[in-house]
This record gives structure tokens, sequence and C-alpha cells, in this order.
């Protein structure tokens, strides 16, 4: 109830938002600990601005999280083929499975369970380390 009242409030304050995982906490109550509870998704350039307008209104400031991949992108990455630094991190696009986990899931019927993590470059689609 209170994501929904502050969602309300941002809005009507013309910043853009939206709830994540609102359904499903309303419908499975014992899936709130698995989800991490109701989110309230801000752009990362607002995220200032609307701390300030919340301790303006209520006294209280959000402790507003920016993407999980932010300390990545602060380490300052580079391509190892083409030295550019629009590099993420994230699974891997090719070779995301090993020799054991194919074995394993082939023996098995199953799909593989394991993926490897990587950096990718988005500039000359290069997988590293």
């Amino acid at each position: 109830m209170e994501a929904n009242i502050i969602r309300a409030k941002l809005e009507d304050s013309g910043f853009a938002c939206f709830l994540a995982d609102e359904n499903v906490a309303t419908l499975n109550p014992l899936y709130n600990q698995a989800i991490g509870g109701v989110k309230l998704v801000v752009f990362e350039r607002d995220v200032e601005a609307i701390n300030q307008l919340l301790q303006e209104d209520s006294g209280e400031s959000l402790d507003l999280e920016t993407s999980e991949f932010a300390h990545v992108e602060a380490t300052n990455v580079v391509c190892g083929r083409c030295g550019s630094k629009n590099v993420g991190f994230g699974l891997a696009t090719k070779q995301k499975h090993g020799l054991f986990a194919i074995i394993l899931s082939f023996l098995t019927f199953t799909t593989p369970a394991f993926a490897k993590k990587c950096h990718h470059c988005y500039d000359c689609d290069f997988e590293f380390e």
C-alpha cells in the first residue's frame, strides 16, 4: 500500500516510475521474502530529486538502490580486442556451458543448469573474463 502511495506522489510530480513484483506479492504473500517485496523502479538520474521531494514531503528519504551491475561499470573494463569501454557483464552468449554441464545434461536428459558469466563487448561482440 505504501509503495502505491509513493508511486502516485512521484507520478503527480512528473517522475516516470512503476512497481515491480506487485502482483506476485499480492497474489501470494508467502513469496515476499523470495522476491524481495514490491519494488519501486525509477530512473537513476532521478534518484536525488526524488529523495529531495520525499524528504521535503514527509521528512524521510527512501533508500533507493541502483542497478546490480553498477559496480561493473565503475571498474572501467576495456575490451581486449578493440579497446572499447562499451562493455557489460552477464551471462555468456557464446560457449555459455562448460563441457561438464553439457555431458551431465546429456546423461540426465535435462537442460544445462550451469552457465558462465563473462564480460561482453557490445562493439565487436567479443567475450572475455
